[in-house]
């Protein structure tokens, strides 16, 4: 066993919390080391975000195509794996080549805790301990499996099904959350028979049923069998195929494909080999580590960020954390705000969410004014040919300080940071309206969703004088 001299601040896990927290530390003056027992980048980059976008990507450039008969479906699929892998190797290489760079010590190997101020790094066929002043726990997560649909054989978790080399003639997905509407959509773009089985009353059930709508209505253009209200029973796997039974409405139903794939949420990476009982770290009953406002947990000088905290597992949540993580560490007054954490689901037409809904308002009574406006006759969008959709601005009724916006429609991963960064600067509907938009643009449907709400605001004004 060989034993490393004592870093400032000991990172667990690379992705897009561990990786970020590491580079802020160490640009902060602190000596830095970060492990990571796979592979660098983490789940997002390898077997998560980047694969599963750049998959989505060319399974809309191979829909195009078809539409005017270019296009196979077999050959397509593999370029698009090919292409998948290059912006996997090509993002992980620049994760690399980050931490390189900011003289960050990379660790690989299997790291787990003997006390409050040591790791041991389990390598192949070595041992190597390392003392930390400080810890970052940025473990991350993994898929929830299921007991009567363990992953194996025909049944996939979101990881398997990144890295299927054919597309599968049929597969049923079990959930109809965002994971299962994307990698479903992929799919059934590709040419698969696809159906969702979603145990609520919609799928995507986080979002307005308003929301949802469109993409409901693209999924079934696609092909795609919805079947909510159902409740996954069991599998029967049968050499090149799997059949699947479930319940709906106390009525029994089965469904036959190639695939079964589990979507079902994901569990986080407190357990196992870390052992944070040896240091007296609790988790919660659903394996979460507490934190506090600088992302610190009840032992002062441990930090817990992204997907082992409370909140949505998202990336951009995690990265965030871990720059507040790393600036606490360093005696700066940095505290997470979680105000805005945008929500996107890369579907067709693609659907984000920032801020209070207007669900959300009216169940805590606040009063306030919508604004909206569709894509439908927006230039930029009829050239695209990409008219479905619209956005919606929520705003407080009196101020018309903007305090949440939902889109769906084309690029709205893209135009919901312009709506992020008007709630956190506290910007009004006005503001929004006057801001002069390049035509002809995507942007306009935001700029006239405001008009909309402004002049819904002023007549409310004139009515009453």
């Amino acid at each position: 066993m060989s034993k490393l001299e004592s870093v400032d601040t000991l990172v667990i896990g690379s992705g897009p919390g561990g990786y970020v927290a590491a580079l802020r530390s160490s640009q902060l003056g602190m000596k830095t080391a970060i492990v990571e027992r796979q592979q660098l980048g983490g789940v997002c980059t390898h077997v998560g975000c980047i694969p599963s976008k750049a998959l989505i990507a060319e399974s809309h450039r191979y829909d195009l195509f078809r539409q005017f008969n270019q296009a196979d479906a077999a050959a397509t699929f593999k370029i698009a794996q090919h292409f998948k892998q290059g912006v996997v190797n090509k993002q992980a290489g620049g994760v690399h080549y980050l931490l390189k760079t900011a003289n960050v010590t990379i660790l690989e190997g299997e790291a787990s805790l003997v006390d409050e101020h040591t790791a041991m790094i389990q390598q192949t066929g070595q041992e190597q301990s390392i003392s930390f002043k400080n810890l970052i726990l940025a473990t991350g997560s993994r898929p929830i499996e299921l007991p009567a649909f363990p992953v194996g054989g025909r049944i996939l978790s979101s990881t398997e099904a990144l890295s299927l080399q054919e597309v599968p003639s049929s597969l049923v997905v079990i959930g109809g959350g965002y994971i299962g509407v994307e990698l479903g959509q992929m799919y059934a773009k590709f040419g698969t028979k696809v159906t969702i089985l979603e145990g609520g009353a919609q799928v995507l059930p986080g979002f307005e049923a308003e929301l949802a709508a469109p993409v409901v209505k693209q999924l079934k253009a696609d092909g795609i069998h919805i079947v909510t209200e159902a409740i996954a029973e069991k599998v029967e796997q049968k050499g090149d195929s799997i059949t699947l039974h479930y319940s709906k409405n106390q009525e029994q139903h089965q469904v036959t494909a190639e695939y079964v794939l589990v979507t079902i949420g994901r569990k986080p990476n407190t357990d196992g080999q870390l052992e944070l009982e040896r240091i007296g770290l609790p988790v919660t009953n659903k394996g979460l580590v507490e934190t506090d406002e600088q992302c610190r947990t009840v032992i002062p000088h441990i930090y817990a960020i992204g997907d082992i905290t409370a909140g949505p597992a998202l990336a951009h949540k995690a990265s965030y954390e871990a720059k507040v993580a790393a600036e606490a560490i360093a005696g700066l007054t940095s505290k997470v705000d979680y105000k805005v954490i945008p929500l996107v689901v890369f579907s067709e037409p693609e659907l984000s969410s920032v801020g209070v809904s207007e669900t959300e308002a009216k169940a805590q009574a606040i009063p306030v004014v919508i604004g909206k406006f569709s894509f439908g006759i927006n230039g930029r969008a009829l050239a695209l040919r990409e008219t479905e959709g619209f956005v919606k601005i929520v705003a407080d009724t009196t101020s018309g300080i903007v305090i949440g916006a939902q889109i769906v429609g084309v690029e709205a991963s893209t135009l919901i940071s312009e709506l992020a960064l008007a709630i956190e600067m506290g910007a009004t509907v006005e503001d929004l309206a006057m801001t002069i938009h390049p035509h002809p643009t995507l942007g306009e449907v935001i700029m006239e969703a405001a008009e909309n709400a402004v002049t819904k605001m002023k007549k409310k004004k004139i009515q009453q004088i």
